[in-house]
């Protein structure tokens, strides 16, 4: 770096204008989606008023992106309303420490000349630019004012300035939070229909055996098998809210005992004719009763998502093998179906939101990608892991949750 002096001040010239954490700030830039956006009123208004402060000519909010510079604002005219980042003195914001940057006169400080960070001479004699910065610490861009002649800002204005370029960084926050909601209320009615699917299609499937069974007696359980189902719809749409409380981290468990051999019979029963539809075969290995403590509606969720899962993937004339492990802590539960299997990249998707895997529904199913990311949540709320293994395609796949036998007192989640 080349220290240059002038009379007004001294200022080091850096080097380079990509600061050592650019692929995070310029992560954190895209998320406000406000490159290449068309001239906004609010942001108009705050150039206008910084333009005022100072009585000069120009003002400027600009984003400094990967390779050039973005104007928002400006109270003058750029043509494409761009530069080149090694074009504009705005650039040199996001590699300094301080906040503020001043020239009272650039003629003064040559070095920005000679490493072309600027206009050419003579357009640009003031600049005093106000760093735009995150929460988190990284500078995007600036407000900026400049004129053709030299001048002296005082304290004040300065400070004006810094209040102004705050105010922007509320509005994008503001707009970044107002974007986020959307989105989760977008993912809770995604989930709400998804979690409706499995009921519904129990009591299509009861309805129909109940029109090839109207003869024989096998009324009363297929009665009871609606019922089920239709009260399972009930406590969905109950549950509308309580996913809207994950989401905004205030979602408590109601834990009780519960003996998790047991569920899985009647999630096994649950689905039975879903399989048995398919040619396929549901074993479960054991009938011990292991009991742990878990919340029962969320418990039931993991269980009905992962059968579901095998029996959605899974091939006909195959069986599905529900096995259980436990140990002194902690309950294994291995859903192994011999279906087609997970390659490297459907491993790095599975779990998030909305995937898409490299295998389809062999029974002409539905999938919208938001079993297993359910699946997640509700498995960490309980302080247990999922995860899946398979040896490649076509070669079955094996889900696992390892859940704790007594898990630990469930607190309202945190951030």
């Amino acid at each position: 770096m080349n220290s240059i002096s002038s009379s007004a001040q001294t200022y080091t010239v850096p080097v380079a204008i990509i600061p050592a954490n650019e692929p995070l700030r310029l992560s954190k830039l895209q998320q406000y989606d406000i490159i290449d956006t068309p001239e906004e009123e609010v942001f108009d208004t705050i150039a206008l008023l910084a333009a005022q402060i100072f009585d000069t000519p120009s003002a400027f909010i600009s984003f400094v992106d990967a390779e050039k510079v973005f104007y928002k604002s400006s109270t003058i005219a750029i043509e494409g309303r761009e530069l080149r980042r090694n074009k504009s003195l705005c650039s040199l914001i996001i590699v300094q420490p301080d906040s503020l940057l001043v020239f009272n006169d650039t003629d003064e400080v040559p070095g920005l000349m000679e490493n072309k960070y600027g206009v050419p001479k003579g357009d640009i004699r003031f600049y005093a630019g106000a760093a735009l910065t995150t929460v988190e610490g990284y500078k995007i861009g600036s407000l900026c004012v400049t004129d053709e002649i030299p001048r002296e800002p005082t304290q004040k204005q300065l400070n004006m300035l810094a209040t102004l370029a705050g105010v922007i960084m509320n509005e994008l926050e503001h707009r970044l939070v107002t974007r986020k909601s959307v989105r989760v209320q977008t993912d809770l009615m995604n989930i709400v229909l998804h979690e409706l699917k499995n009921p519904l299609m129990n009591i299509s499937l009861a309805a129909e055996m109940l029109e090839d069974e109207a003869s024989g007696g096998n009324l009363p359980a297929m009665s009871k098998l609606i019922l089920r189902n239709a009260l399972r719809l009930d406590d969905k749409l109950k549950d509308l809210l309580n996913l809207s409380q994950i989401e905004n981290m205030e979602f408590r468990l109601n834990k009780e005992l519960l003996d998790i051999t047991a569920m899985l019979e009647m999630v096994k029963g649950n689905f039975n004719y879903l399989a048995t539809q398919k040619k396929q075969q549901i074993k479960l290995k054991t009938t011990v009763p292991v009991f742990i403590t878990a919340d029962k509606k969320r418990l039931q969720e993991i269980l009905d998502n992962l059968l579901n899962n095998s029996i959605k993937f899974s091939y006909p004339d195959t069986t599905i093998q529900i096995n259980i492990q436990q140990t002194p802590t902690h309950i294994q539960i291995e859903f192994q179906d011999q279906g087609q299997g997970l390659n490297e990249t459907d491993k790095e998707k599975l779990f998030t939101k909305f995937a898409k895997l490299s295998s389809v529904p062999t029974g002409k199913e539905r999938s919208n990608g938001l079993g297993l990311s359910i699946v997640k949540i509700l498995v960490e709320l309980h302080h247990g892991k999922v995860w899946a293994t398979s040896e490649g395609k076509d070669k079955g796949t094996s889900f696992f949750v390892s859940l704790p036998l007594i898990a630990p007192q469930f607190a309202t989640v945190s951030s």
